[in-house]
């Protein structure tokens, strides 16, 4: 187990998701508010428990990758835990709306957005960096309390925004 593949193994879930809902379509309210229902708490979730079990660990064992803003670790995180403040707003936000109207499926539409953008430099930048700087015994380890942190907290979490600065200074 290695946290990296259950993080990108999120992210294929999320797409799929995603794509599920546009697939049912307007007519089928009671199935979109089931989709939904799912993702959005799975999408607060896995923000949470990246930013318990992942972030930190990046922080300590990291050194910046790819086209990471500043180059930097830090950096990354920042835009990372940004992004997480972004997406829960924006699943937030798709509440305002009747299920299966022009303007829900375009507050989930600009969730996804967000959410794509996100998971991209995520891909690229602090998975990459993780991968190259940490050992396997770790990635096992963090792997294993990731699993066990969404498990405990399938139906999901309170979702709470962080200030960027603040959680690297924090975790760093």
């Amino acid at each position: 187990m290695d946290i990296t593949q259950l993080i990108l193994d999120d992210h294929a879930e999320q797409r799929r998701l995603f794509s599920i809902i546009e697939e049912i379509g307007p007519g089928d309210p009671e199935a979109l508010e089931a989709v939904w229902g799912r993702l959005s708490a799975f999408l607060d979730a896995h923000a949470e428990a990246e930013e318990r079990h992942f972030y930190p660990e990046l922080l300590k064992l990291g050194e910046g990758a790819n086209d990471a803003d500043d180059g930097t670790v830090q950096g990354e995180t920042e835009d990372a835990i940004g992004d997480h403040n972004k997406l829960r707003d924006a699943v937030k936000a798709v509440a305002g709306f009747k299920i299966g109207t022009g303007a829900w499926f375009e507050a989930v539409g600009a969730a996804n957005v967000i959410n794509s953008k996100h998971m991209g430099e995520e891909e690229r930048q602090g998975l990459t960096d993780f991968r190259m700087n940490a050992d396997l015994a770790t990635r096992h380890a963090l792997g294993v309390r990731f699993a066990a942190f969404q498990a405990r907290h399938i139906t999901g979490v309170r979702p709470v925004n962080k200030d960027p600065e603040t959680y690297v200074e924090q975790h760093g």
